[in-house]
């Protein structure tokens, strides 16, 4: 019992030490703990804090997932061009991408011929409807990395959402996107940003808590062919 009190507590404060110094030593060692700890970060959609999106760009230029709102339903994303982050998120999601097309958030459409092969007059299409909650399936660019190429098409967003558009905004690349869907038979989607990252506290880097999602999922316009068409009707109303 002597031992106990006078010593023990003395060898487990030296051990504590050496971890951490162990940890401050290598810089791998600590980034590797870190990265097992999901963060939740709350940001406003009406005044996205600039410190709080830097933080989310940061994880997504290290190859990290987030989930974070849209206009329409909460999704989990990457940086769009780190295919290893892409493969993760498709063994999360269960996604095969030789089967299933995968979608990409843009800032706007200053950019979109850089992802995608699209005519004028479906980029006129575009231009009267975003950002909106739609996704436009286009013909895929050489400059998409091979994974969104085995099914020669992707979908393109650009939400009216505030706090993603300022992500894809800093990131400087855009973000894949996919839908996050309840187990419910009734709910088709989560909404309440907190059960997200109970859900998903082992598998994302950071939940990004942007107020309750929706429950209606994006409109699907397909352009890939010469006339576009509508392929699900959804929250968005299509103008032509």
């Amino acid at each position: 019992n002597g031992w106990n009190t006078v010593f023990q507590p003395v060898f487990r404060q030296r051990n504590k030490q050496f971890l951490i110094n162990l940890c401050f030593q290598s810089r791998s060692i600590t980034n590797n703990i870190y990265s097992f700890i999901m963060e939740v970060i709350k940001i406003y959609p009406e005044n996205p804090n600039p410190k709080e999106i830097n933080k989310v760009v940061n994880v997504l230029k290290e190859g990290g997932l987030i989930v974070y709102p849209t206009d329409t339903v909460y999704a989990i994303g990457c940086d769009a061009l780190n295919v290893r982050a892409v493969e993760r998120i498709c063994r999360l999601k269960g996604i095969n991408p030789q089967k299933v097309n995968l979608s990409i958030i843009c800032y706007d459409l200053s950019n979109i011929s850089q992802y995608a092969k699209v005519n004028n007059e479906h980029f006129k299409l575009m231009k009267k409807n975003l950002p909106g909650p739609f996704t436009f399936i286009l013909p895929t660019h050489s400059n998409l990395p091979k994974i969104y190429k085995n099914r020669k098409t992707v979908g393109i967003r650009v939400p009216d959402n505030s706090i993603i558009r300022e992500i894809v905004h800093q990131l400087e690349n855009p973000v894949l996107t996919t839908s996050i869907r309840d187990e419910d038979e009734i709910l088709e989607y989560t909404t309440d940003p907190e059960l997200i990252a109970e859900k998903y506290e082992n598998d994302v880097d950071i939940v990004i808590n942007g107020g309750y999602g929706g429950i209606e999922a994006s409109t699907i316009v397909d352009c890939s062919e010469d006339d576009a068409f509508i392929v699900r009707e959804g929250k968005g109303k299509l103008i032509w």
